[in-house]
């Protein structure tokens, strides 16, 4: 039996365990370059799924096996998982799950070197094509964790998962649809087992938020709300003031779908109803954010989609709705009348341009003479429609609003 195994194993680490090519290009952009695929795949199919089929074995017993599928065996596995075949990286991603579920000794040796393998992702390379396969697996390992959790597997979270986020490979969209799908899978499973994390979670995520990358930060957004769909209530109010202080900055971003993909908050019923509980806190901070996208925004569909929580807003706290209306605006007020007294002291020509209509002074090289004229300068157009369709989008609030006192009153059916 032993010389079985031993044939078995030496005939699996000749054929699969090699050094691996250097990559053709540092520069490989999944959505654009096709992996390259290993030549001899079709054998090394076969070794593979020799290999599996031994340790799914009814006579396979690990008492043996482990003195021949140690540490060393381990360390070239994992090191394969840098492999750029993606069919490979599947057979050694369940090869890997194999060995994890029948070898007990070896369990805490792999996750230390996942965990490496992560570290110098993250903070050396920023290279190695087996991240999200490595996840996967993590997810299921971290599901059977037992309660309470231990120190390690917190630490864990906190200093190799959060950190993950910054990797700059995120932004691609191949690697942002398996990745972050699979980093977010792993965050969740840590939080289901121990809702406490919760607030160092998002204070992390808050900590390397995105700056520049809009693709990035979409990513990011989806994560949060994952993360909202399991919050317990009393771990949403420890974090509650960060974390919208930071959806008020997405929803304000000039990038369309950052902003629509904050908005889209609003349609989580669990999330609204989070909302509505703490209205008081939430409100304040959303609403000058919300006012002044309503009436500067570009994208129409984003505006629309303001109006919508506003409205959410105005029938959940009337209020405190009516008054921060009413704050701002006499806010803006103050600050416009304050504005037009410096330019008066700064032009002394108070009023000499109207708006819609400004003077154009032409002249030509070479030439003494001047052409005076008209235009209607095509900015102020603009802007001036602008207004008057916000004019509109707040006057159907205004409705709304006075219809919602009528009904409250009575005076019309509801």
């Amino acid at each position: 039996m032993l010389s079985e195994f031993l044939k078995g194993i030496k005939k699996v680490s000749c054929n699969i365990f090699r050094t691996l090519p250097p990559s053709d290009s540092n520069e490989f952009d999944p959505e654009e370059d096709e992996p390259t695929l290993e030549a001899s795949w079709p054998h090394l199919q076969l070794v593979y799924e020799f290999f599996i089929r031994f340790l799914e074995s009814q006579e396979f017993q690990p008492s043996i096996a482990k003195k021949y599928i140690d540490q060393k065996f381990v360390l070239q596995l994992l090191e394969l998982f840098d492999s750029e075949d993606p069919r490979e990286r599947d057979y050694l991603k369940t090869v890997l799950h194999r060995i994890y579920g029948k070898f007990l000794g070896l369990r805490a040796f792999i996750r230390k070197q996942i965990n490496n393998i992560f570290l110098r992702f993250v903070y050396e390379t920023e290279h190695f094509n087996g991240v999200a396969e490595l996840l996967e697996i993590l997810g299921s390992i971290i599901n059977g964790f037992a309660l309470p959790l231990k120190a390690e597997h917190k630490q864990f979270l906190v200093k190799v998962l959060i950190p993950l986020h910054t990797v700059r490979s995120l932004s691609l969209f191949h690697a942002q649809f398996f990745l972050s799908f699979q980093l977010a899978y792993c965050i969740v499973q840590f939080l289901e087992k121990d809702p406490s994390l919760t607030e160092p979670v998002i204070r992390g995520l808050m900590k390397f938020w995105p700056k520049t990358c809009s693709q990035k930060e979409v990513m990011f957004l989806g994560e949060l709300e994952e993360i909202l769909d399991v919050i317990e209530p009393s771990q949403f109010v420890k974090i509650q003031e960060p974390l919208f202080k930071q959806i008020a900055k997405c929803v304000s971003s000039p990038h369309f779908q950052v902003a629509e993909r904050a908005l889209y908050y609003w349609n989580n019923e669990y999330i609204m109803s989070l909302i509505e509980e703490n209205s008081n806190v939430i409100l304040p901070i959303m609403f000058s954010s919300l006012y002044r996208i309503s009436k500067e925004h570009w994208n129409p569909a984003i505006v629309a989609l303001v109006y919508n929580v506003l409205k959410a807003f105005m029938e959940m706290n009337s209020a405190m709705f009516d008054e921060l209306t009413a704050t701002y605006k006499s806010d803006r007020q103050r600050l416009s009348k304050a504005a037009g007294e410096t330019n008066e002291e700064t032009s002394g020509t108070p009023g000499s341009l109207r708006l819609g209509e400004s003077r154009v002074f032409c002249e030509t090289r070479g030439s003494h003479k001047q052409s005076e004229g008209y235009c209607m300068s095509s900015s102020l157009v603009s802007e001036k429609k602008k207004e008057k369709e916000r004019e509109e989008l707040w006057k159907k609030l205004e409705d709304l609003e006075l219809k919602r006192g009528l009904r409250r009153d009575g005076i019309i059916p509801t």
